[in-house]
């Protein structure tokens, strides 16, 4: 029997072919992926070498965390992480816009902006301290220092690559610079300080256990610098769990907040 040639051939939908090519959701991977590296850790730590065991390392929390020592550093630390986060991240977006959209503000800033970008937040400590003192401020300076300098490029960034066709099509249909900048450029631009804003948390984390290990009396950084002096190997990997896990918390709640504000942006 012949095929009918005005048989009309139905192809699968995108949606039903993405759906069967579907790899193995994320969630069980990340899952899977974490018990992996717990059974290398733990396998590790049974070769002899120097590494404290998860049993070990879990035992050492929770003697902290009753002592009320874990909960007094995550606060001292979230708090300078936070603070300097914040203001660097609330400072870099308006900076990276007049970068991007002015060219005299450009000209002024960018060299500045890539000077300092080329110094180590840590570098910065020893001076901070000599400005500031040993308080609160010169750890919170360096931290919002990391924030900035990593968000204000990405913004900057964003700016500069917005599709020009869009722009001069909104002029030729009669729409203002502010309108434009409003409605185009910040939308186009968002995914890049976002992206920039993660870039930078994972900057503040780096820079305060570096800033707690200078003239600071609680925080993580401050914990395992004392847990060195004396050895203190399983207080050293709570130190740097706690880090991580807070982390990567705080990174995926900016990947939400992406995922909402970007939800126009096609993706893979």
């Amino acid at each position: 029997m012949s095929a009918d040639p005005n048989a009309t051939v139905v192809k699968p939908s995108r949606s039903e072919s993405t759906k069967r090519r579907r790899p193995p959701a994320i969630l069980t991977l990340n899952i899977a992926t974490v018990f992996l590296g717990i059974g290398v850790w733990w396998a590790i730590s049974l070769t002899g070498l120097q590494i404290p065991s998860p049993a070990s390392v879990v035992a050492s929390g929770i003697d902290l965390a009753q002592r009320g020592i874990l909960l007094t550093d995550i606060i001292a630390s979230l708090r300078r992480v936070l603070s300097g986060f914040l203001l660097g991240s609330a400072l870099a977006v308006p900076v990276g816009f007049l970068m991007g959209w002015y060219g005299w503000a450009r000209g002024l800033l960018e060299p500045w902006v890539q000077f300092f970008r080329t110094i180590p937040p840590l570098a910065i400590i020893p001076l901070a301290i000599v400005l500031m003192g040993i308080g609160e401020e010169p750890k919170i300076f360096v931290i919002f220092l990391a924030a900035f300098l990593a968000c204000v490029i990405s913004t900057f960034q964003g700016v500069v690559q917005v599709d020009r066709t869009l722009i001069n099509a909104a002029r030729v249909l009669g729409a203002k610079d502010g309108t434009i900048f409003v409605r185009i450029v910040v939308p186009a631009s968002t995914p890049f300080i976002l992206v920039g804003m993660r870039v930078g948390l994972g900057a503040a984390w780096a820079t305060v256990v570096a800033a707690e290990l200078i003239a600071a009396q609680e925080g993580l950084g401050y914990r395992m610098q004392q847990a060195q002096i004396y050895y203190d190997l399983p207080t050293i990997f709570v130190g740097i769990l706690v880090i991580g896990i807070f982390g990567l918390l705080m990174d995926r709640t900016l990947l939400m907040i992406e995922s909402k504000l970007t939800s126009w942006q096609e993706r893979r």
